[in-house]
Parts: C-alpha cells; sequence; structure tokens
C-alpha cells in the first residue's frame, strides 16, 4: 500500500492513496451503512492501514528449512503494544491484533465533553513501566486531536520511546495538533477530510463513530 504526505505542513500525516482503501472509506461514512456493515470496513481498514503503519519494523534473520531446501527468512524483533483509545478504538483492536498477534493490549478511557470540546479522562490500564518498544495508537477519528495528544503525553510519561498512531478518518485541524504537540509521532489514516465545524465535528466525516460501530444513539 502507498501512502503519501496528507497536508503539506503536516510530514508525519500519512493518508493512504489505495483504491481499496478509499472505495472502503466511501462505504464506511454513508449514512446508509448499517452496524454490522460498519463494523466490518472498520475492521477490514484497521488491517490495511496497519500493514501500512508497520513497515518500518525492526527484522532479523530466521533461518527454516521449507519442505524443499534450507532458507533464511525474517522475524520482527521489537514488542508491540495496542493502545485503543476508548471506546472507538475497541473496534479497531481485534483487527491489529490479528495482524499483530503478539502485540500485548493496553487501554485508555477518554471523552470529549460537549460543552468545552475537550478529552476527559476516565480510564487508564497501563500497567507501572512501558514493556514495549513500538506503542500503536487507535482511534478511528482524528478531529480536533485533543485525545490523540492526551493519550501520546500519558504514553511518553509511561515510558512508551516510539509512538505511532492509526486512524480512519481526520480534520486537518486534528493532525495539525498532534504534529505540532508530538512532532516525532506519525499519523496513518484512510482519509483527510475538509475540516471541523462549529460544533467541532469532521466534516464531511461519517458521524460519531462509536455509536455507529455499537449501534448506540448520539447523546
Amino acid at each position: 500500500m502507498k501512502d503519501r504526505p496528507g497536508h503539506p505542513d503536516i510530514p508525519t500525516l500519512h493518508v493512504s492513496d489505495h483504491p481499496l482503501v478509499k472505495h472502503k472509506k466511501t462505504f464506511l461514512s454513508d449514512e446508509r451503512t448499517d452496524t454490522k456493515t460498519f463494523r466490518e470496513l472498520t475492521r477490514e481498514l484497521t488491517t490495511l492501514l496497519v500493514y501500512e503503519a508497520t513497515r518500518d519494523l525492526p527484522t532479523a534473520n530466521l533461518p527454516y528449512r521449507t519442505p524443499m531446501e534450507e532458507s533464511v527468512g525474517a522475524r520482527v524483533t521489537i514488542d508491540i503494544g495496542l493502545v485503543p483509545i476508548l471506546r472507538a478504538g475497541i473496534g479497531m483492536v481485534e483487527a491489529a491484533a490479528d495482524v499483530l498477534p503478539h502485540a500485548k493490549v493496553w487501554h485508555l478511557g477518554m471523552y470529549r465533553d460537549e460543552t468545552t470540546h475537550r478529552p476527559v479522562s476516565y480510564y487508564n490500564k497501563l500497567p507501572d513501566t512501558c514493556p514495549d518498544d513500538l506503542v500503536i495508537v487507535l482511534d478511528p477519528m482524528l478531529a480536533t486531536g485533543g485525545s490523540a495528544v492526551d493519550a501520546i503525553r500519558v504514553l511518553k510519561e509511561w515510558g512508551a520511546s516510539w509512538i505511532k498512531f492509526v486512524g480512519i478518518i481526520a480534520a486537518p485541524e486534528g493532525a495539525d495538533n498532534v504534529y505540532r504537540s508530538h512532532p516525532d509521532v506519525n499519523l496513518y489514516v484512510a482519509a483527510l477530510d475538509r475540516e471541523l465545524d462549529e460544533h467541532r465535528f469532521i466534516r464531511p466525516g461519517l458521524g460519531d463513530a462509536g455509536d455507529r460501530l455499537f449501534g448506540t444513539q448520539p447523546g
């Protein structure tokens, strides 16, 4: 899968230009897509984006034998952690863990205050010290970027030295916020949408990812 910078002023932002990603993102965003299909598309997009986000993992030679002869392959040499931002990030975990079956899964819970539009932390299930060489943050939407900025800050204080963010749709304002706060963190998304509206929702966006994943009503 190819990726390209999604904004000239945000060099850490990588927006996929794969035809399948564009196709799946379109149907994910469509208001006619039901909950079951929305979940399936979220998993499929996560798989594609995690492959792209992990293209630079370090490897070492691994000797093995095929049914025909001896050969040398490769094995990933680092420990990886997955951190979904609750609740919408939960919809991405299964697919990410399928790609990275030995990865550990940690959880951070945040929600957006509808009055201040600021993230509020309500759950942290991280152990005392970070055991992972790479931590991948999972959250379908990067709107204001507040939750991602705070989550990354928490992970750095925890001891994470290499962090990536994998989402599905980003707003320019959110991607810029993460870049200015954490210029060492690369962002991988399926699409960079036009803007945030006056209510801080991504436009055209897809609505509330958590509500659409879990079949709940906004509120």
